[in-house]
């Protein structure tokens, strides 16, 4: 019974509160940056309010991914199911790990592409961040580019994202959506039979 309580405790059952925390607050910023940043190509109108909200969202995201990575380098995840096939553990890593790299290369584009064009990095007024690239024509047309791709890519692997979240869910109703949606409270508690 002691080496069963002390494996749980060696293995969570839940993602640590602060790790549950940043994905839910990341999750809401990211599609609102999607959902902003697909606006400001397409409007006129609103196009300098959604510029003047999109960099400090963006850097809000990049520093937020650096303390989640922290804390997901820190802190041991739940395991997966034992009866998943390897395929589904293999693309399940390998998109977390993709959303890192996305989460943390698209602001750093953004930031590197106005740093490139010469424009400050505006986060609010009286407060600019430091350019990080020199001012290139030829260098802020990659970077434009590689951030329009790559927010291309984050936009599919959000919808593979999400989409694989609900059939764990509500089609093989296993322990993979409650470790992110639910403390670790009932942890404690012995697994029931299923």
């Amino acid at each position: 019974m002691n080496q069963n309580r002390e494996g749980q405790e060696k293995t969570p059952q839940h993602f640590n509160a602060l790790a549950r925390g940043l994905h839910w607050l990341m999750a809401a910023m990211i599609l609102a940056m999607l959902f902003i940043g697909t606006a400001m190509m397409t409007t006129l109108h609103h196009r300098i309010a959604l510029i003047d909200l999109h960099r400090p969202l963006g850097i809000a995201i990049l520093l937020l991914a650096l303390l989640r990575l922290m804390n997901r380098l820190r802190s041991q995840p739940p395991q997966l199911p034992a009866d998943l096939p390897f395929w589904q553990v293999f693309a399940a890593k390998a998109s977390h790990w993709l959303l890192y790299a996305l989460m943390l290369a698209m602001p750093f584009l953004g930031w590197a592409q106005l740093s490139a064009a010469g424009l400050p990095v505006v986060m609010f007024e009286g407060f600019n961040l430091p350019p990080i690239v020199p001012t290139s024509p030829t260098l802020f047309a990659w970077c434009h580019d590689a951030h329009s791709l790559l927010a291309k890519l984050l936009f599919a692997v959000v919808l593979l994202h999400i989409s694989a979240a609900l059939v764990h869910a509500w089609i093989y109703r296993d322990s993979v959506f409650a470790s992110m949606a639910k403390s670790g409270k009932s942890a404690s508690q012995p697994p029931q039979e299923r």
